[in-house]
């Protein structure tokens, strides 16, 4: 028996051509990361990231922390991060609703629905994004001036932005409490849907429900009342001041502008997303279902919608990425978010390299984060092995 020389081994040759492979990339960043030291040496422009503590001498337009021109890079680049999480939660989270609606819409027996949905994705999917938010952006700014502001309650709308009731508590704390109610609503979620709780009787699910909310709620209660600004009313009140609105929470017509334009345009995709998922549940399923003597909504939550959405959902991860992505549109109309913050970054410390690293670090681990939990969703719930043969 002749015995093959260990270079011309097929699994050899694999990992000498894959060892190759790395070296050759690692020299081409080495090399690269070289040159660029040496040019910006010779420019006079120092590299590394020692500017990230250096104060950043300007003002950040919108920030869910307090900022001030004292303040490092670092810090800047932080609320910009925050600023896009904010934006691509509201954006997903209202996106969904609306898509979802428009998904049922189109995929309903009511000709007149199915008209409408069809009319509004036709619409506003064709139309690019950013073209779509400049024209919200033009509609909120010639809302009226404060003087006349459009006012329902204590909610106040003018072309300066959205004026609403307020807690007098620090931006620190509001950001705890909400995390500690959306940590309490994920528990409650997972409580409902993961397999672990399927042999739980639905009495003791709902009493282990109600005890993560209230929970909750105290948590979020002891979290603003640790913040709350001393000497001052629990509640804030926007109301008329000479030419401008004082007191109250205010938005920035940037952010709902901008909201609403990733709103309006992913829900057009998320309602064809949504569509497709029920159109993939076989008729037989749902023939089943109603010859068990399921009521009509019994069938659409207990049948339709589980399959539909394990259907959509490999889908729908992509869709989210991109809409997260989309975020990045807000330095049109002035939305500091994570690029915005960024870009004005380069544009006053000149450390274009290690900042656009940042901005791509950062949403790279953004995005990452958010496909890495929804898979982990989708491999908890996709059908397996007997499951499907049982589905089908």
């Amino acid at each position: 028996m002749t015995t093959i020389p260990f270079w011309r081994r097929k699994k050899i040759r694999r990992q000498v051509l894959q060892g190759a492979f790395l070296a050759a990339i690692a020299a081409i960043l080495i090399i690269g990361a070289t040159t660029a030291q040496r040019n910006l040496s010779a420019q006079g422009i120092s590299s590394g990231f020692g500017f990230l503590w250096r104060a950043t001498g300007w003002e950040m337009g919108t920030s869910l922390l307090r900022t001030s021109p004292g303040d490092p890079y670092w810090w800047f680049i932080f609320n910009g991060i925050l600023n896009t999480l904010l934006m691509g939660f509201v954006g997903l989270f209202c996106a969904t609703l609306l898509g979802l609606v428009i998904g049922l819409a189109r995929s309903s027996k009511n000709a007149p629905a199915r008209l409408l949905g069809t009319i509004y994705i036709e619409i506003f999917r064709n139309i690019p994004l950013i073209v779509q938010l400049f024209f919200w952006y033009a509609v909120v700014t010639q809302l009226p001036n404060p003087r006349n502001a459009i006012q329902i309650g204590h909610v106040m709308l003018t072309g300066r932005g959205l004026h609403f009731p307020g807690l007098n508590v620090t931006v620190l704390s509001a950001v705890v409490a909400i995390a500690i109610m959306i940590a309490a609503l994920f528990v409650i979620l997972w409580i409902a849907v993961a397999r672990r709780f399927g042999r739980v009787e639905s009495a003791r699910r709902r009493l282990l429900g109600l005890g993560v909310l209230v929970t909750g709620i105290l948590g979020a209660a002891v979290a603003l009342s640790w913040g709350r600004i001393p000497e001052t009313p629990l509640v804030s009140l926007p109301e008329l001041r000479g030419l401008n609105i004082r007191g109250g929470f205010q938005l920035r017509p940037e952010i709902y502008a901008l909201a609403f334009a990733i709103t309006v345009y992913g829900a057009a995709y998320i309602g064809e997303i949504v569509r497709g998922g029920f159109k993939s549940v076989g008729r037989g399923q749902v023939e089943a279902a109603q010859a068990l003597g399921l009521s009509p909504w019994r069938v659409f939550s207990r049948v339709r919608m589980p399959l539909a959405v394990r259907a959509m959902l490999p889908i729908l991860i992509n869709q989210y990425v991109w809409l997260i992505k989309a975020t990045t549109l807000g330095i049109a109309v002035g939305f500091s978010d994570f690029f915005m913050v960024i870009a004005g970054s380069i544009t006053h410390s000149g450390q274009t390299l290690e900042l656009i690293g940042i901005l791509m670090a950062g949403f790279l681990i953004i995005n990452f984060s958010l496909a890495a939990v929804l898979n982990r969703v989708n491999r908890a719930i996709a059908l397996k092995g007997k499951q499907i043969g049982v589905a089908q």
